[in-house]
């Protein structure tokens, strides 16, 4: 039996883990789950022969290091800054390791190492990043390989809620980190390039600058721009593309509602709010708001965002509940941002019944033969249930089936890299479809400039 360690049993390893035993048998595994709560991970085997639970501290070098030397290849489904001393046992260990999380600087300078012991260290290869490099890349190459030139790169995703649990005035609830959805944007001005200009976007502006995209039979989106949409320029081999351009999906509506939460402080992150233990709802509001002898809360949240009391932006506002005098926050030494994750939370988890949804969208401008073409690459998943979930589903099977093929010797290019050689995303692609992770293109005569996109 060939071994399979796993570190992290959390909500994205649901749907790898199911794969691999589902496999198992055939391709002789056993997985070995490894989680610091040994009850998760013990759930996680669903009581499976080919599966073994254990209970882990990877801060624990030794113990960490016996389960690495154990395996045959190793899983990190760790937070992203967790990963590197994992990388470092499997130099030593002469194992390979697979990941979703976007390559760091501590990881890329594990390449040569990794070379000279001819070690894979696939990272990047979960939803986004990971299945938005496939796909992206499998047009791109279609389109050098007949000759054409490409003019235009624009890409976007969203994890949303389905259409039949979307049951707020927001058109969203949480379906992955709510820390990470209340940060968003945060850290520095968006940048991309539109028709060879270099475009900024500060924080302060960003979710008033979207561009809207309609998905057949889901409606109208509305996306904003992702911190850094040039940094992968290199990468997809676009240094010369005049357009590119990387944003997040959003219901329409979404990101205009968000930026009032923008505009009063709330997402900050960087200080800690005075007697926030006992602090409540409605106070929380308030010591964003002037003084005013008079005036209630809600009526200077009203002027300071100038909005009307009819207004559907003050029903979104209403329905979280955030004037309530009586809900406490109950966290201690929390930013705001910390505490708008708290509120959030209490409106937007995800209930039992509801199911999550994943929406990506390519556009390839391009030009061959004289004429300019465009192709637009759309793929929407639909979650099963809350363990099997969408999110689930796009980050964890794309772990799985590229460390079976890496185990396999289906994928041989050793090194830190990321899923966009063909030898990666031709076969992994072609599976998912399995899975209903399906891309529909269309190509349509290519026009540049969009007049719907408010850049």
């Amino acid at each position: 039996m060939r071994q399979i360690l796993i570190i992290g049993a959390g909500r994205s390893a649901s749907s790898l883990i199911q794969y691999l035993l589902n496999k198992s048998v055939k391709e002789q595994l056993h997985l070995v789950i490894a989680d610091l709560s040994l009850a998760l991970a013990e759930k996680k085997t669903n009581n499976h022969p080919n599966a073994t639970a254990i209970a882990l501290d990877v801060f624990d070098a030794k113990q960490r290091k016996e389960a690495i030397e154990k395996s045959d290849i190793v899983i990190s489904m760790l937070p992203a800054h967790l990963h590197i001393e994992v990388a470092r046992d499997c130099v030593v260990c002469k194992k390979s390791l697979v990941t979703a999380s976007y390559i760091s600087d501590a990881m890329q300078e594990l390449d040569a190492a990794a070379k000279e012991n001819n070690l894979i260290f696939m990272n990047e290869i979960g939803l986004d990043p990971g299945v938005d490099h496939m796909s992206a890349m499998k047009v791109i190459d279609e389109v050098k390989d007949r000759g054409g030139k490409m003019l235009l790169f624009e890409s976007f995703c969203g994890g949303l809620v389905a259409p039949e649990s979307d049951t707020n005035l927001w058109n969203y609830k949480f379906t992955w980190a709510p820390r990470n959805v209340v940060l968003a944007g945060q850290g520095g001005a968006a940048k991309f390039i539109q028709e060879g200009a270099y475009k900024y976007i500060p924080y302060c502006n960003l979710f008033r600058r979207t561009e809207f995209l309609e998905v057949e039979d889901y409606g109208r989106f509305e996306a904003y721009s992702n911190r850094d949409s040039l940094k992968y320029r290199s990468v997809y081999g676009l240094d010369d593309v005049l357009t590119l351009y990387r944003g997040t999906i959003r219901k329409v509506g979404f990101s205009k509602a968000w930026n009032m939460f923008v505009q009063l402080g709330m997402t900050d992150d960087s200080y800690v709010m005075e007697n926030s233990e006992t602090m409540s709802y409605r106070k929380f509001v308030n010591s964003f708001l002037p003084y005013h002898p008079t005036d209630s809360v809600e009526i200077k949240t009203r002027l300071i965002l100038k909005i009307d009391q009819d207004d559907i932006m003050w029903d979104k506002l209403l329905e979280l509940d955030l004037f309530n005098d009586k809900k406490i926050v109950g966290l201690k030494n929390a930013t705001p941002a910390q505490i708008l994750e708290k509120i959030l939370s209490d409106k937007w988890t995800l209930q039992p019944h509801d199911k999550d949804m994943i929406v990506m969208y390519h556009k390839f401008g391009y030009e061959l033969n004289g004429v300019k073409q465009q192709i637009d690459s759309k793929m929407v998943c639909i979650g099963d249930d809350q363990t099997y979930t969408a999110m689930s589903k796009t980050v964890g099977l794309p772990v799985a089936m590229a460390t079976l093929q890496i185990l396999n010797g289906k994928i041989t290019t050793p090194g830190v890299q990321l899923p966009i050689s063909k030898e990666v995303y031709l076969p992994i692609l072609k599976e998912l479809e399995e899975y209903g992770v399906v891309f529909k293109e269309q190509t349509m005569s290519y026009f540049g400039y969009k007049p719907d996109a408010v850049f």
